[in-house]
């Protein structure tokens, strides 16, 4: 009864599923690299150089984001900057979890889908430990020859697992003044940790945090203004000291 009296009969039942919210458009390497130079302009950082780096977390926590393509683009925009920012205009990516799990280089002959194809092969995902990553990028600066600095981006979806030990870094790094930015990419929501760490009251700031919450929705200039905003006015100072 109460189905003929509120069913419209001549009314056409559909069978199609309903539609899915549209994929977020991803933008060219060509066009991230314009991006990017738009950016760096807006900061005043047009022509200067730095060696840009990549770090990635493999965490668990993080598979969704490797799998709908979110690190993948995170790389590619990097990239962009580097083309920008780095003379070889390459990016050497770091992957971790509980320890280094792996290293490949980005470049523009040689970037699409190699974010998901290392990942894939590099087993297990661990926990969250940024210590050793930090260490081992740190390394292969001084170990580059580079004269320029670097600027490290370590992107996160979580509190790490060895607190201490990352502050403890971050002393040590204005300590013996490493030519080394740092800037934090939060992906989601549980990383107060990095709110603590970029406001340590160190005596030089070394560090910035860019937060992602929802990564998928952050513009590209969004996310290179994010990275860049505190980068330029450190650099800046270290070219001032050192001419």
């Amino acid at each position: 009864m109460f189905k003929k009296l509120f069913t419209n009969s001549s009314a056409p039942v559909s069978s199609a599923p309903a539609a899915q919210p549209a994929a977020p458009v991803r933008t060219s390497l060509a066009d991230l690299t314009k991006k990017a130079a738009h950016s760096l302009q807006k900061s005043g950082l047009t022509g200067q150089r730095a060696a840009v780096y990549l770090v990635l977390d493999r965490s668990g926590s993080m598979r969704p984001y490797y799998s709908d393509g979110t690190v993948q683009y995170l790389a590619e925009r990097i990239l962009g900057l580097a083309r920008n920012l780095d003379d070889d205009g390459s990016v050497p990516v770091t992957f971790f979890s509980t320890e280094v799990d792996g290293t490949i280089t980005l470049s523009v002959d040689d970037y699409a889908g190699r974010i998901e194809e290392a990942h894939s092969g590099l087993g297990h995902m661990g926990r969250t430990y940024y210590e050793k990553a930090l260490r081992a990028v740190l390394e292969q600066h001084r170990q580059s020859g580079a004269t320029v600095p670097a600027l490290i981006v370590f992107q996160t979806d979580g509190n790490p697992d060895d607190r201490s030990e990352v502050v403890s870094l971050m002393h040590e790094i204005v300590n013996e003044d490493e030519d080394a930015f740092v800037a934090f990419v939060a992906f989601g929501k549980k990383v107060d940790f990095l709110r603590t760490l970029d406001v340590l009251g160190l005596k030089a700031d070394h560090v910035s945090l860019f937060p992602a919450d929802d990564p998928t929705n952050i513009g590209d200039e969004e996310l290179y203004d994010g990275i860049t905003h505190e980068f330029a006015p450190w650099l800046r100072e270290r070219q001032s000291v050192s001419s």
